[in-house]
Order: C-alpha cells, then sequence, then structure tokens
C-alpha cells in the first residue's frame, strides 16, 4: 500500500474553496488504496470556524485519512485582508516555519511519497528526500522574480509535476519540469447522488416553483479579479423575464451587483442572493437551477490557468452550462454537445444563448446528459485520485 503524506499550508477548516479540495482529494487518494495523511498547519482561525470540531463532518467527506497539524508562527490575523509589504512579511514568516515543521515532521516519518501544492515546502523537502518521493500539484503559474524562481527550483527537483489545466502543464515544461501531466480537478461523486429533483430543491431553499433560473455558484471575485457575473446581469436584461441566482459572496460584491441589478429596470424579487453555504448544500442549489453560468473574462488566469472546477459542478448537477469560450473550458467541453460557449464579455452572445436554452428545454436537457456523462467518467475525483497514483507507482 502507498503511504501518501499530503503536506499542505492551510488552517482547517477554512472558508476558501482549496480546503475543500484538499479535503476530497486525500478522501479520493485513501479510497484508490493508499494510506494518507493530510499534514494542515496549526493557525489561528476565524470566529466563525474557530468552533468546528469535527473538520471531517465539516467538509462532508469519511474519515479514511489522517489528520495532522504542524506548527508555525502564525500573526497573520495582526493583518487580517491585507496585502501590503508587511502582510507579505507576515505570511513569509508562516509560511517558512510551516516549510520547517514539514521537514523536521518527514525526517521521522516514512513514506513512498510526499504531495503538496506548495512550492517552498517541496523545495525545502528536496533538501533530505529523493525527487522521486516528491509530487508537486500546480494551480497556477507563478509569477515575479521570486515566485517564478521558487516554481522553477521546485519543478527540476521534484519526481512528479500534476497540472490542472494543459496550458498550465505546457508552461511548467518549459520552465524545465521532466513531465508535467495534467490532472484536472473533479467533483466527489457521492455529493451529487440522490439530489431532490427541481421542484424539490426550490421548495428547500425557499424559491417560487415557477421562475426560469439562471444561477452562478461560487465567489463573485478572485485575487480581485472580476468573475463576469455583472456581464451576466447585463445579458439577463436583455432576455427578460428571467431570475438570477447567486450562490457564494462576498456580501458586498453581491450587493453591488443587486443594485446593478435593480438599476436594469428588473424586479428585486428576481434577483436570488443565497450567500455562503455548506458543500452539501451546493448540489442542492444547482438542481435548483435552470441554466449554470461561468461567465468568466478573458485574462491569462481564467484562459489559461485556473481550474474550471465549478464546470464539474455544474455538469455533475445534469444542469445546462453557459461559458466563457476559454482554452481551460475546452479542454473540458464541446461547444453545443456538453455545453453553450460565448465569446468572453460578449453581453449581446451570452443573451443570445440564454435565450436559445429557455425556449428549448430538449436542447437543455440533451446537452446536460451528455455533460453529465462526460464528467462521471472522466472528471471525478477518485479517477484523478487512481491517475495520479498510477503515474506515481509506475
Amino acid at each position: 500500500m502507498t503511504r501518501l503524506i499530503y503536506i499542505a499550508n492551510i488552517r482547517l477548516p477554512t472558508e476558501k474553496a482549496h480546503g475543500l479540495q484538499i479535503m476530497q482529494n486525500c478522501e479520493a487518494f485513501a479510497d484508490a488504496g493508499a494510506d494518507v495523511s493530510l499534514w494542515a498547519a496549526s493557525r489561528i482561525n476565524t470566529a466563525a470556524l474557530a468552533g468546528v470540531g469535527d473538520v471531517w463532518g465539516h467538509y462532508g467527506v469519511k474519515q479514511c485519512f489522517r489528520l495532522r497539524r504542524l506548527p508555525c508562527i502564525d500573526l497573520l490575523p495582526l493583518v487580517p485582508d491585507r496585502a501590503d509589504r508587511i502582510a507579505q512579511i507576515i505570511f513569509m514568516i508562516q509560511l517558512i516555519t510551516f516549510a520547517f515543521s514539514a521537514v523536521i515532521g518527514v525526517l521521522f516519518t516514512r513514506a513512498e511519497v510526499f504531495y503538496s501544492r506548495d512550492p517552498l515546502v517541496l523545495l525545502a523537502l528536496s533538501l533530505v528526500k529523493p525527487g522521486r518521493q516528491l509530487a508537486y500539484e500546480a494551480h497556477q503559474l507563478a509569477g515575479g522574480r521570486l515566485g517564478s524562481t521558487l516554481q522553477r527550483l521546485t519543478i527540476q527537483r521534484v519526481g512528479h509535476v500534476f497540472a490542472t489545466t494543459g496550458k498550465l502543464a505546457a508552461d511548467l515544461t518549459e520552465r524545465g519540469a521532466k513531465s508535467a501531466k495534467v490532472a484536472h480537478d473533479g467533483v466527489r461523486r457521492d455529493r451529487f447522488a440522490n439530489l431532490p429533483d427541481q421542484a424539490a430543491a426550490r421548495s428547500q431553499v425557499g424559491w417560487r416553483a415557477d421562475q426560469f433560473i439562471v444561477g452562478y455558484v461560487g465567489r463573485l471575485h478572485t485575487m480581485e479579479m472580476d468573475k463576469g457575473v455583472g456581464t451576466l446581469v447585463d445579458a439577463l436584461a436583455k432576455v427578460g423575464g428571467v431570475s438570477l441566482a447567486l450562490v457564494g459572496g462576498p456580501d458586498d460584491r453581491a450587493d453591488q451587483l443587486r443594485q446593478r441589478w435593480i438599476a436594469a429596470g428588473l424586479p428585486e424579487s428576481d434577483f436570488l442572493y443565497a450567500g455562503q453555504v455548506t458543500p452539501d448544500q451546493v448540489a442542492v442549489y444547482l438542481s435548483a437551477f435552470d441554466i449554470c453560468a461561468m461567465p468568466f473574462p478573458f485574462t491569462a488566469h481564467f484562459a489559461y490557468y485556473a481550474s474550471p472546477l465549478k464546470l464539474f459542478e455544474y455538469m455533475a448537477a445534469r444542469r445546462v452550462v453557459v461559458a466563457s469560450d476559454l482554452p481551460s473550458v475546452r479542454e473540458v467541453v464541446t461547444d453545443g454537445e456538453s455545453a453553450l460557449l460565448t465569446p468572453p464579455s460578449d453581453v449581446e452572445a451570452l443573451a443570445a444563448a440564454i435565450g436559445r436554452l429557455r425556449d428549448d428545454p430538449a436542447l437543455r436537457e440533451q446537452i446536460a446528459d451528455r455533460a453529465y456523462e462526460l464528467v462521471m467518467s472522466r472528471y471525478t475525483w477518485d479517477a484523478r485520485a487512481r491517475f495520479i497514483l498510477g503515474i506515481i507507482n509506475a
């Protein structure tokens, strides 16, 4: 049995999406036959999450792997929501001390593979462990002199590199990775089993049965980058008679969109804002939608490096997807078959696609069914875990 240590510089639980991804990845590795331990940072949590004792229950995953918290110097609560120079220094202190704790822990731990998304951690581990035992899961192409140098050194010293998009894998190969494999993110199959039908889901979340709902799930910005939901509001204003549902946050961004919705002359009662919900509730909200939208603008991040994680969840909920036509999206779906793709930031095209789907229930069902078959056959965490372990154990 492969013993895998997953090392993640995160606090658990966390309000950020990657916490759920890491927990589901560890569960999937364990289900695929690995003996898994998750090493996370022992950090000060928010007041809202500090009282969560059952991390596995919070994320809705099986307790089939161990959790160990590594000590580190955590001064981040002194600079909440800040990105200035002082905050950057404090973050580096936290990261460096976490990496040091990981090295100490590894010296006294036997495992076939040490797996991480953190380049500094893996670079530090490469001083005491051979590259063949180190696996790097890359989610972005690091920028800046320090970040790019750190990533370049890391990928040259680890034995395995897994990237979440094809473009990222190609760029990491150019930076010196010996063999960068594409391992797309996915969904937890069980989370989308036995979903309520649309009527039951709407009753559960308190939405009217007679509304035609276009929904978006996720944070309304990423690293202060707009995610195109304003474009979706403008498109729905042209379609008319359609409700917009937002599941995510933050509240201030949602309020800005609400005001934009009202300014367009649309009924406030058709603006449905759920805020932050638990992972299990996400699937229920998706089931309540008619159309799932992913209106990302064309930026290097969204076009080439951002894993379309929400796309997989939309597909798994068996709801038709309208998404921006981006290279990272086309790696997964085909326009007209498993999704409808529109030019990024094109309000007219997005409105036309939504109107077409609203008026053609058979087309919605056909595309949604194909997407569901695709995601369940190729883009689940368990399929991904088997692929990664197969590469590592080859």
